[in-house]
């Protein structure tokens, strides 16, 4: 049997048999935590490794912003490349990179080489990222996935809110370096468990240089684009501008392709392109939430970081109790519905945030950020199957690619909106960016309810 029948042999059942099945869900979540609690003890660490390199903060900010651009911009061009070769080996080939880049940044001299090794764990990250969503599809049976999903996001939800704990006690009780090596023995793990990956139908396709480095340029400029634009706005437009013409350059190169880099066949699927939309609001909300909420607390209202941490801690815990309930109810009712009262309920928790007087206590935040915790949860989980279920299983690479692609594209223009903000109305600006991360709820609701609809089943 070659390696194409084998492929196809392994996926054309409903999901995993046991216990393999459950082999190959111990090494996905195991590798998505290691990519969520990394990026979560970075943003930490940042002060700290900062003053033990001797470098300014905003130079400091390269060992997040590498890790960044490296990740968004690479997440089609692997999805694209794990369709021609298999999901797991390009899986694989993330959890190697991504481990031995940890070697690199533990033992990186200085800025230069701990911003290099931060690029290849980007990669790394990419590479496991963009295959996830289709990993969990071909791993779970079709009556499962929902609740498949819920797992994925349980363990994206808890390694979040676990991150800041986590980093603050690697730093008390070692060096940052050991921020970073603690992901060797953790990538060990998941290698020694990959055979259980479920792998895809490989396609004859090829991967074409030029589109390739059109949507580097298209991610890199458009993302550093949004970056700048506040601060140096001059910059920032000319940066879009490259990334516009990238995207021009990209789409006309691929014109007629069955299967192009940047996946605009499957955006010709209603219920996706539905989905994506939802999926870019969302995640622009919480990225605006998140930032806007300690902007407030800490700068205008003196509260130290470890009291927002705590406050806003519900949001997270929320996110992963509520993604198991809406898991297990996508597999049985329509999921758009579902995703159209989270997104509701996204609106709700944030709206009331942005107008309740703070100042005069904080202790409400929390039922505030339990009710858009419940939105989020109830929304991510049936928006994300809808993704998986909407498009042709010979696409599932290029699926999981778009999600995360527009995962990181929403959180991206969140932040954004909070530097323009910022810029503009200094003072306002928090209270301003939770009404607008509001209304992103309420659009992310109206993409759902517009959605063809679909069953869950």
């Amino acid at each position: 049997m070659n390696a194409t029948t084998a492929s196809s042999a392994s996926t054309s059942t409903d999901g995993l048999p046991t216990p393999r099945r459950y082999k190959a869900i111990a090494a996905l979540l195991t590798a998505v935590s290691m990519t969520v609690l990394d990026a979560g003890i970075a943003n930490l660490a940042l002060p700290t490794i900062a003053r033990a390199l001797d470098v300014s903060a905003a130079q400091s900010v390269w060992i997040v912003s590498a890790y960044q651009l490296a990740l968004v911009a690479l997440l089609l061009p692997l999805a694209a490349l794990s369709e021609r070769i298999s999901l797991r080996r390009v899986f694989g080939a993330g959890v190697c990179l991504f481990s031995l880049a940890s070697l690199g940044c533990a033992l990186a001299p200085d800025l230069f080489w701990l911003v290099l090794a931060r690029a290849l764990q980007g990669i790394g990250a990419a590479a496991i990222m963009c295959v996830s969503a289709g990993i969990v599809k071909l791993t779970y049976p079709k009556h499962l996935l929902g609740r498949g999903i819920g797992i994925n996001a349980l363990c994206v939800a808890l390694g979040s809110a676990l991150a800041p704990s986590l980093g603050a006690g690697i730093l008390a009780l070692g060096g940052w370096p050991w921020l970073f090596a603690i992901n060797l023995p953790i990538g060990l793990v998941v290698l020694m468990l990959l055979k259980a990956l479920p792998d895809n139908p490989q396609a004859q396709r090829r991967i074409d240089p030029l589109s390739v480095l059109l949507n580097i340029g298209l991610f890199c400029c458009g993302i550093g684009g949004l970056e700048r634009i506040a601060v140096e706005p001059l910059q920032g437009v000319v940066l879009l501008v490259v990334a516009a013409g990238c995207l021009w350059g990209l789409l006309h190169h691929e014109r007629g392709q069955a299967a192009p880099l940047l996946p605009v066949d499957l955006i010709e699927h209603p219920q996706f392109r539905h989905a994506i939309m939802a999926s870019i609001c969302s995640f622009a909300a919480q990225m605006l939430c998140f930032l806007a909420i300690p902007f407030y607390l800490q700068h205008q209202l003196g509260l130290t970081p470890v009291h927002v941490a705590l406050l806003m801690l519900s949001w997270p815990l929320t996110v992963a109790v509520a993604a198991q309930v809406a898991g297990r109810l996508a597999d049985h009712y329509r999921p758009q519905t579902l995703c159209m009262l989270g997104g509701l309920g996204i609106a709700l928790g944030l709206a009331i945030t942005a107008v309740w007087p703070l100042a005069e206590g904080q202790g409400p935040l929390v039922a505030f950020m339990i009710i858009g915790g419940l939105g989020f949860g109830f929304f991510q989980v049936p928006n994300n199957r809808i993704m998986l279920t909407s498009t042709p299983s010979s696409r599932t690479g290029a699926t999981g690619g778009m999600q995360a692609t527009a995962r990181q594209t929403g959180m991206a223009l969140g932040a954004t909106a909070l530097a323009i903000l910022l810029h503009l109305w200094p003072e306002s600006a928090p209270r301003l960016g939770l009404v607008l991360a509001s209304m992103m709820g309420l659009a992310a609701a109206w993409a759902s309810w517009r959605a063809p609809r679909i069953q869950g089943s």
